[in-house]
């Protein structure tokens, strides 16, 4: 692995959510724009966003949202990158992009039927589930990661069950961020030092 992977934090909807984003200081932090018990509206995310140390970039997630709502979003500047779970396909990316100029991740379940993409930027792995699109807090086997990465050559994003436990083991695949949720969490709500550990973990990783 040539670079330490980034961390990114995502669900966060609450004001204590940021402050302890602000202390913890991750890379990114993930808004869920979609069905999810994280799930903000634009108004709550805006104001939330304002309260975000600069550097650390805001993810906007998104499943099967218009091309058009995720531009609203994006104009007023509440997110930095979009981050899609659902089924939008690279002409749906390529139409987004015509618009919206902000780097593009493009979620692919591993266990299910691995859609390929050449418009993303980047792709996101993730935990393959019949009902949810990501945040389920269980973990793939990473050994599927190299078949999709060595025919989608595109940094990538690691999602699925990551936490305390896991992270170093999960660095030998050579993710891009890791992106965590419910491994931040106690009690589905995000906890700060949990927060603190995670980005430490991260940052220590040789």
């Amino acid at each position: 692995m040539k670079d330490k992977p980034l961390i990114k934090i995502c669900g966060l909807w609450r004001r204590e959510d940021i402050e302890s984003a602000n202390i913890a200081d991750p890379d990114y932090i993930g808004f869920v724009f979609a069905e999810s018990r994280r799930r903000v509206d634009i108004k709550t995310a805006a104001d939330l966003k304002a309260g975000l140390k600069p550097h650390i970039k805001a993810a906007g997630v998104f499943v099967n949202e218009t091309a058009e709502k995720i531009a609203e979003i994006s104009s007023a500047e509440i997110i930095d990158i979009i981050q899609l779970h659902g089924d939008e396909d690279d002409a749906y990316i390529k139409r987004l992009k015509a618009g919206v100029k902000l780097p593009v991740i493009k979620a692919i379940p591993m266990g299910g039927k691995p859609r390929e993409t050449r418009e993303a930027d980047f792709i996101l792995l993730d935990t393959f589930d019949r009902e949810k699109r990501g945040g389920i807090g269980r973990a793939f086997e990473w050994e599927l990661a190299k078949k999709v990465t060595e025919k989608i050559k595109l940094p990538f994003f690691l999602a699925g069950g990551l936490n305390e436990a896991n992270l170093a083991e999960a660095a030998r695949i050579g993710p891009f961020c890791f992106d965590i949720s419910s491994g931040a969490e106690t009690d589905g709500l995000k906890e700060r030092e949990k927060m603190i550990r995670l980005v430490q973990i991260v940052r220590g990783l040789q």
